[in-house]
């Protein structure tokens, strides 16, 4: 049923997929996301507590190296075969310079780096997930034009300007508040006329129901943060008209080439035009 054995007469083995996935010396090996999932089975078992208390689940590992570790792993080999695929239908016209903000692995900084020889990328999230994108990194052609920048962005001003910010599957993790106030200062980490895209799992109808992946995805969000959900496309877009930005627009992808169903959206700073400091008024 899983795909993961075959079998002929008595005689079992692996199918093409097991082989791959779970072979931890296969180039697609995915078994650190394998191994995430499996422990989030047993934090699911506890969600009626969590939503009787309205606290997230307690527990010391996220913060620790070994966890970060393990999870910035697993998000590397959930996202290897997505990021390619993105990064190809994304034209970054002339861009030289992108943020990958809360990028982990660096997977899509370097899939973004493969497609354009010109750009320079920065990796910008806790010191630990940037240890395993340098150890990623290592492999690759692109990896002299990838730094690195250890920084708590919810709370630390970002340095220097760019043509792109990648904010990918970052905004669920947070409040509605923090996503505004960082949208804020991402617009003056933007050069004039650069383009802040995010993937996410947007929810699109009025009632926050559909599609059902991202309203589900909200559920894993109230068992782990204290503040994450999912949000819809309209309230972003809202929320990134009110701290400036211009021209806010989904991005289509190839059907079932992308991360989530209808999850990519694009602003831009407008040229010529200085950072809003606080919110707008009315």
């Amino acid at each position: 049923m899983c795909g993961l054995l075959s079998k002929r007469g008595k005689a079992y083995r692996n199918t093409p997929f097991s082989a791959t996935v779970l072979n931890a010396k296969h180039p697609k090996y995915r078994g650190a996301y394998v191994e995430l999932l499996q422990s989030h089975w047993a934090d699911w078992s506890r969600l009626t507590r969590v939503v009787r208390t309205g606290s997230p689940l307690e527990r010391d590992e996220p913060d620790s190296p070994a966890y970060r570790r393990q999870f910035t792993w697993a998000m590397h080999h959930r996202s290897s075969d997505v990021a390619a695929r993105v990064a190809a239908q994304l034209d970054l016209g002339q861009a030289e310079t992108l943020l990958d903000l809360g990028g982990g692995p660096g997977t899509y900084a370097m899939a973004f780096l493969a497609r354009s020889p010109r750009l320079k990328a920065t990796l910008c999230d806790r010191a630990t997930a940037l240890d395993v994108a340098k150890e990623i990194a290592a492999t690759h052609r692109a990896r002299k034009r990838l730094s690195y920048l250890p920084l708590n962005f919810m709370d630390e001003a970002l340095p220097g300007q760019y043509d792109v910010v990648w904010y990918s599957n970052v905004l669920h993790i947070y409040s509605a508040e923090e996503n505004q106030a960082l949208f804020r200062r991402l617009y003056s980490a933007l050069s004039p006329g650069g383009r802040l895209i995010i993937q996410d799992a947007f929810l699109h109808d009025r009632e926050g129901l559909y599609p059902e992946e991202a309203s589900l995805f909200a559920v894993s969000m109230l068992l782990f943060t204290p503040a994450g959900n999912t949000y819809s496309f309209s309230e972003t877009a809202e929320w990134l008209r009110a701290a400036g930005f211009v021209r806010i627009r989904p991005l289509r992808m190839k059907k079932g080439t992308e991360d989530w169903d209808g999850g990519l959206l694009e602003a831009i700073r407008p040229a010529g035009r200085k950072a809003r400091t606080g919110p707008r008024r009315s």
